[in-house]
């Protein structure tokens, strides 16, 4: 019943998308008067049903207006209060084409305590032919304090991040657990047998969550540290790195797999709930600028891990380096800053 729902509202949205695309709107009122009565009695939806599918189309033609967006049968039902309410911890009333029905639903403790901060719209998904419902809910966020000095973050693709502390959270249980995963699964796939295949689908997702639990506990480290010591957090900015930088081919694989994009948005809504202040500052030359007399230059980087100044002859690990440049750019303007960033500041700028 919830798939046949679920497969009619994606179907409806299809619809909904061609004449979207031909008005090259997204204004939901007009689209709404064009739309409604004719979605609704061609695919049997409620009238909230039909106003979600129309709001879901315009959103997604809202994000990119030069392509048409096209939705799997399988893709999520938005739910709003008015379609969806609760009956304790137990139990979900859901709107579907058979009018409302009362579905038992299963959560954790960790979601239970959540429960009473619920907050607009849930997601009806599909994933392995298990039905989730992800919901919103509002999280108390501390007030930022005033930091009294800089914690700079390099990212990076053989080692995660390291701060300006030192601390280096190396890539090398990630591409080693890739690497074992690839093999695994090439060999598998090399048998073919059904129990080969179903050994597969266990495996199917498996590394992107063993990522993405490595950049939540990479996160949390950052801002634990950066809240113990009223510290600032700076991050690069690296929108749009992977289109700006060329690899060689056998790093194209650890370049294309390296998820930095998800790292700063844990950082950044952990910052956030922290009451952390976090700045994104310009990447630029972070790697090439010599911490002590600011000589910029790619001969500074004579390996991959080394720096050494060519004007002043100063050395150490580059991502600390790079780390210790990117608090540097932050921390000259706090009102306290440590003895090594207000010496470095106070030096001539020179480039070689």
């Amino acid at each position: 019943m919830l798939f046949e729902t679920m497969k009619r509202f994606n179907e409806a949205c299809n619809d909904i998308v061609e004449t979207v695309f031909f008005m090259h709107s997204t204004n939901k009122v007009n689209v709404h008067k064009t739309v409604y009565y004719p979605i609704r009695e061609r695919y049997g939806l409620s009238s909230q049903l039909a106003v979600r599918a129309i709001s879901k189309v315009c959103e997604a033609y809202k994000r990119d207006k030069s392509i048409k967006p096209e939705f799997r049968l399988d893709g999520a039902i938005v739910y709003d209060p008015r379609i969806l309410s609760w009956k304790g911890l137990e139990k979900v009333s859901l709107i579907t084409l058979q009018g409302r029905q009362i579905i038992p639903t299963r959560m954790g403790d960790y979601q239970a305590a959540r429960m009473d901060r619920i907050r607009g719209q849930a997601d009806l998904i599909l994933v392995k032919n298990v039905f989730y419902l992800c919901i919103a809910v509002e999280v108390p966020e501390a007030s930022p304090y005033d930091p009294v000095g800089v914690l700079g973050v390099d990212l990076g693709v053989k080692n995660l991040a390291v701060d300006s502390d030192g601390e280096v959270h190396s890539s090398e249980q990630i591409r080693s657990t890739r690497k074992r995963s690839d093999s695994l699964k090439s060999r598998l796939q090399s048998v073919g047998t059904k129990s080969a295949k179903r050994h597969l689908q266990k495996l199917s997702g498996k590394m992107a969550r063993f990522a993405r639990d490595v950049n939540h506990q990479i996160s949390k480290g950052l801002i634990t540290k950066a809240k113990d010591t009223f510290s600032l957090v700076s991050l690069e900015d690296l929108e749009g790195i992977r289109n700006r930088v060329t690899v060689r081919r056998s790093q194209r694989r650890d370049h294309y797999s390296w998820s930095f994009d998800q790292l700063k948005q844990f950082v950044t809504y952990k910052a956030t709930v922290a009451g952390v202040p976090l700045v994104l500052i310009n990447p630029a030359y972070t790697s090439q600028e010599c911490p002590i007399c600011h000589c910029i230059s790619k001969s500074n980087r004579p390996t991959r891990d080394g720096f050494r100044c060519i004007c002043c002859d100063f050395s150490g690990p580059a991502d600390k380096v790079a780390a210790a440049n990117i608090a540097a750019r932050v921390a000259v303007n706090l009102p306290i800053v440590s003895r090594f960033f207000a010496e470095a500041q106070a030096l001539p700028f020179r480039v070689g």
